[in-house]
């Protein structure tokens, strides 16, 4: 049936004078299996530049907080209001727009979104007042999450022997924009102005949905992805708790990320220009973390992130031994940093156990990690507005892993249950 298809839209784009990229009608519909090692280069690297794209977006709004706010003749905090409309954007906006883009090919799904993150930059481009970017920056966020959740899905259907893995490369435009993006970003404010930071982002956003369109394949809608079955995710224990492990486990890196330039500079006394340099060390244990912990999980799904979350309280807990010096710290901040590989870890995990629900599931890990953003900040803020010190965080994160730990131990032993014996270390295939 499937090759009748095939050869049908092949003739009629013979008889339109050719193909056009833009044009599904005369696409045909491609299995994974179907496309080259080539084309799964090229698919990969189009999806970690719209997450480049994204991850540029999001951390450049804190690097360009000051200059914004200047401007718009703010108060920094007032100002940075604006990355929390974000953040509020992406945990509304990734149920929903995974809702209503289920059934469509994701191909298409994608290119969409990215056309709403340029659409959603360029409103802060032109933000005139503190409300329009408050505004802008919340229509920015509703695409993220669900285009982290569509493109994972889509690099796992392209690298099924290896779906950790190529999460992991979608998500390593997102760390590298820890290194290169908001740095950039920071840079462009100093010297041609912070909208221009916000420009390049529309610019990155509509090169990769051009990529997408012509490098990803067309893949037939699967028959099970319809909105009723997506909702199924809603009353699915599996995946709320393992979105539960990722909202608080992951709180304790953001925990202490946060305050990491108050930690260098006040409670060590250092220069603030030593800042980004530690800032890009723990961006680059983020990638190691990332990509190792991608390679690691397609061997053994479970017994990666139950180590990354003990590896993860054992670190944050010896935050307050590497304040000596800089140089340690730069070695902790990086062993921090690790911990962020527990993401492609839940990504994979929750393509197991969300059934039907897979776009909604995917976007939903998203929400989730956002979450953690705003839990990890909060607690460890209160830490130390308590008197408890600048190196609060570390414990304050150290908690938050061991409760993610807990709630990821919970998963498997329900899963225990049902099956009716305990499997720690997982087969590719599953």
């Amino acid at each position: 049936m499937a090759g009748r298809e095939s050869r049908h839209a092949d003739r009629q784009a013979a008889c339109t004078g050719g193909s056009s990229p833009f044009d599904e009608r005369f696409q045909p519909m491609i299995d994974a299996s179907d496309v080259s090692t080539g084309r799964r280069i090229l698919v990969i690297c189009a999806l970690a530049l719209g997450g480049f794209a994204i991850g540029s977006t999001e951390f450049s709004a804190m690097s360009l907080l000051p200059f914004y706010a200047r401007e718009l003749g703010l108060t920094e905090p007032v100002a940075a209001h604006a990355i929390s409309a974000y953040a509020l954007g992406v945990v509304a906006g990734a149920p929903i727009l995974a809702f209503a883009g289920a059934g469509l090919p994701r191909r298409r799904l994608l290119v969409w979104l990215m056309i709403a993150i340029a659409a959603g930059n360029a409103m802060t481009v032109w933000a005139p007042t503190y409300h329009w970017l408050l505004a802008a920056r919340f229509v920015s966020g509703l695409p993220h999450g669900a285009y982290f959740g569509v493109a994972a899905l889509m690099a796992a259907s392209v690298m099924p022997q290896r779906r950790a893995q190529s999460v992991a490369l979608v998500m390593l435009g997102l760390t590298l924009a820890t290194i290169i993006g908001s740095p950039a970003a920071n840079f462009i404010g100093l010297t041609i102005g912070w909208r221009w930071g916000f420009a390049i982002v529309v610019v990155l956003a509509l090169l990769t949905a051009l990529s997408v369109q012509l490098c990803a394949p067309l893949q037939r809608p699967e028959g099970k992805r319809s909105k009723l079955g997506e909702l199924s995710a809603l009353a699915n224990l599996q995946v709320w708790l393992t979105l539960g492990a990722g909202a608080i486990g992951f709180g304790g890196l953001f925990a202490v990320y946060s305050f990491l330039s108050p930690l260098i500079t006040e409670e060590m006394g250092a220069s603030p220009e030593t800042v980004p340099v530690i800032l890009v060390i723990f961006g680059i244990g983020m990638t190691v973390g990332n990509l190792g912990a991608g390679w690691l999980a397609d061997k053994a799904l479970k017994r990666t992130g139950i180590g990354l979350l003990i590896w993860s309280a054992v670190v944050l807990a010896a935050l307050p031994l590497m304040t000596g010096n800089l140089l340690l710290l730069g070695i902790g901040a990086f062993a921090i940093a690790l911990g962020g590989g527990l993401g492609p870890v839940l990504q994979t995990r929750l393509m197991d156990v969300a059934g039907e629900a897979q776009t909604l599931a995917a976007a939903l890990h998203h929400a989730a990690f956002n979450a953690a953003n705003a839990l990890g900040p909060f607690l460890a803020g209160s830490a130390i507005a308590a008197g408890y010190g600048w190196t609060a965080p570390g414990w304050v994160g150290s908690l938050l892993a061991l409760g993610g730990l807990a709630v990821l131990l919970t998963s498997f032993w329900v899963e225990r249950r049902r099956r009716g014996g305990w499997q720690v270390a997982e087969p590719c295939s599953t």
